[in-house]
């Protein structure tokens, strides 16, 4: 089960070709997991880190750029988990607009808690994150 958003490409994600540059796309990601943990898994970020002192960086990100995004479109992002470590979450990521793939990315984020290192997930939370994971999302 997929997350999905709507993402508007504005003035401040494009070059000056007016296409995305391709380090905004990363802040899209990260607004993605952001929303994702706010919307789905009612664990929002601001509770993660400012009441539990813990959080979830990433530590891997391959990301396939397969077409231009242009200002003024309207860009389709989904977020797929595709695995559950102990204290490691995958994510998939696919950006498309009218069909066509933009975006393409792989991500791997970590649960680490107040000494700065990974820890387990949450039981009740890595309990929710596995009743949605999907095996191959693409």
């Amino acid at each position: 089960m997929s997350y999905e958003r709507d993402i508007r490409i504005e003035f401040n994600h494009c070059d000056p070709a007016g296409i995305v540059f391709f380090p905004r796309y990363f802040e899209m990601i990260n607004s993605m997991v952001e929303n994702f943990f706010r919307d789905r898994l009612e664990h929002p970020f601001e509770r993660i880190t400012m009441i539990e002192g813990h959080g979830v960086p990433t530590v891997r990100l391959e990301t396939d750029f397969r077409a231009p995004s242009k200002l003024g479109d309207l860009v389709r992002f989904s977020l797929t988990v595709t695995g559950v470590g102990r204290a490691s979450l995958d994510l998939y990521h696919r950006a498309e607009m009218a069909g066509e793939t933009r975006l393409e990315a792989r991500q791997r984020i970590v649960w680490i808690g107040t000494q700065r290192r990974a820890t387990p997930w949450p039981e009740a939370l890595r309990a929710r994150l596995q009743s949605i994971q999907e095996e191959n999302p693409t």
